[in-house]
């Protein structure tokens, strides 16, 4: 099984490769990437199925072991993220093949769309498995340097612009991390976090606390933590439907789950707890009042997007076993949703050829099938009952209540006050742009949309109420993944046998 771990890094490159090769073919690069992501989506299944039952299961690079040599690891939280990372890359894949995205024309002037996407995908994939911290920035390095390429996609003036605000921010970010990964290594002598979980143990608390400062500070910039989240809302809207749509669903969970990974196994306690705990509320208030605030369907998204990393970050503030499976859980649910109200916001724009709520109106009526499309990912984003988003936020809410104290009582006061603004949000769109009198933003609107647009959509749909109908077994399965992140034994038995050198 150890041999299956690479396999989600290693095939999307090939199939970068292949698709390069084959510019020229956009009918054989479709299938390729197709087939790719569907091999992908079977071995993280395959994982997470192994991870769960008998524990983490380690990949040798080069058959050098740890921690001389790079190792990989899937354990149940990075099984689960690459599962669910598969399933939506895959249908964005299948989305952007419908709207022709991925073909030669004048927003993509040369076939490249494919064999940058699937590098994008191994890098998010290579950033869940990495074992050391040294392979975890080469992970964000791949995904960031793929994102650059797409964001930008069809040289526009506004993507080009927004673009580069994302592209400075992106090193900026990536510089404070190397910095942060060389004074680890000078500190320890190691990079290997099953190495490192002893070992930084060892060191003086202001060097320990100043390490592990830097590298919140630079992963906080990735997952778009308040504040340092104001570059999202006007990165993301420019670039195409399904780039976005794949952004807000992952690249921002990348940096939540390497704070997860950091804060549990090289950083447990209770040392930046408060400071977590301000800002997951800062950013779930700033985020949603922006929201509220937005006539604009995709950046009215994007606070959305950035207001609900909060509730992530609350559970790792706890860093207790029910708060850290409520968090994950609702990194699950927050990926798959999200990225379906992005791709949502696409299929508007292809309807009545805008975004913007003042010249929409009268969807419901004349697509209802969107109108279903929006409504149920926009009440699972709500957290209406009996939905995940519900379950999730119920989880990380009474992990709060159970936690006690005025700072956690405050969080949850701000979290269910921003849950209630989602709603208002959520119906001003309903109100406006479906219910109100028709009034579309095209002369000539298209009047039927791509089918495989709409199906990749509605399985996106779907998946987020497949959430809901599997809430009890994925419950247990992130109760597991919490625990062993608190334990930390597991991940370091797996990864050092013979026990830390």
């Amino acid at each position: 099984m150890s041999r299956l771990v690479p396999l989600p890094v290693v095939v999307p490159l090939l199939g970068a490769a292949l698709t390069l090769i084959l510019v020229n073919r956009p009918r054989v690069q479709r299938t390729v990437s197709v087939v790719a992501l569907g091999t992908n989506l079977v071995v993280a299944a395959l994982l997470l199925v192994r991870a769960h039952r008998e524990g983490p299961v380690v990949s040798e690079a080069g058959g050098w072991p740890a921690p001389v040599g790079i190792v990989l690891v899937a354990d149940q939280l990075a099984a689960l993220m690459l599962v669910v990372s598969s399933a939506v890359t895959l249908c964005v894949l299948l989305y952007s093949i419908g709207q022709g995205r991925a073909e030669t024309s004048e927003s993509a002037p040369v076939s490249i769309f494919h064999p940058t996407y699937l590098v994008l995908t191994a890098g998010i994939c290579n950033a869940f498995l990495a074992g050391d911290l040294f392979n975890l920035f080469v992970g964000f390095e791949i995904l960031l340097a793929a994102s650059f390429v797409l964001i930008t996609l069809g040289g526009t003036e506004a993507r080009i612009r927004t673009g580069s605000t994302y592209v400075v921010v992106s090193i900026l970010s990536s510089m404070i991390f190397l910095a942060a990964v060389g004074l680890v290594y000078a500190a320890t002598g190691t990079l290997n976090m099953a190495q490192l979980a002893g070992r930084l143990d060892a060191l003086p608390d202001g060097v320990r606390l100043a390490l592990q400062l830097m590298l919140l500070l630079a992963f906080g910039i990735k997952a778009a933590l308040f504040p340092l989240s104001a570059w999202l809302p006007d990165s993301y809207p420019t670039a195409p439907a399904p780039v976005t749509a794949v952004f807000a669903g992952l690249l921002t969970k990348v940096g939540v789950y390497a704070i997860i990974r950091t804060e549990t196994l090289l950083f447990p306690g209770a040392e930046v707890g408060n400071l977590l705990m301000v800002g997951a509320g800062l950013t779930m208030m700033v985020g949603v009042l922006g929201a509220v605030a937005q006539s604009d369907l995709k950046r009215l998204f994007s606070f959305t997007l950035v207001s609900h990393i909060g509730y992530m970050i609350f559970g790792v503030a706890l860093s207790t076993t029910a708060a850290l499976s409520g968090a994950i859980f609702y990194v699950v649910h927050h990926i798959t949703v999200q990225t379906t109200l992005f791709l949502v916001a696409g299929l508007v724009e292809e309807r009545a050829g805008s975004t913007d709520l003042r010249r929409l109106g009268g969807l419901a009526r004349v697509a209802p099938l969107l109108a279903v499309l929006f409504f149920v990912p926009a009440m699972n984003l709500a957290g209406i009952p009996p939905f995940s988003g519900f379950l999730g936020k119920v989880g990380l809410l009474q992990a709060g209540v159970a936690h006690g104290g005025p700072l956690p009582w405050a969080v949850v006061v701000a979290g269910t006050v921003t849950s209630l603004l989602t709603l208002y949000a959520a119906s001003r769109v309903w109100n406006i742009a479906f219910w109100r009198a028709p009034q579309l933003a095209t002369d000539d609107p298209v009047s039927r949309l791509p089918r495989l647009m709409v199906g990749a959509t509605t399985a996106l749909v779907v998946l987020g109420l497949g959430l809901t109908v599997v809430a009890g077994p994925l419950f247990q399965v992130t109760a597991d993944a919490a625990a062993d992140l608190r334990l930390r034994t597991p991940y370091v038995r797996a990864v050092l046998p013979g026990g830390p050198p």
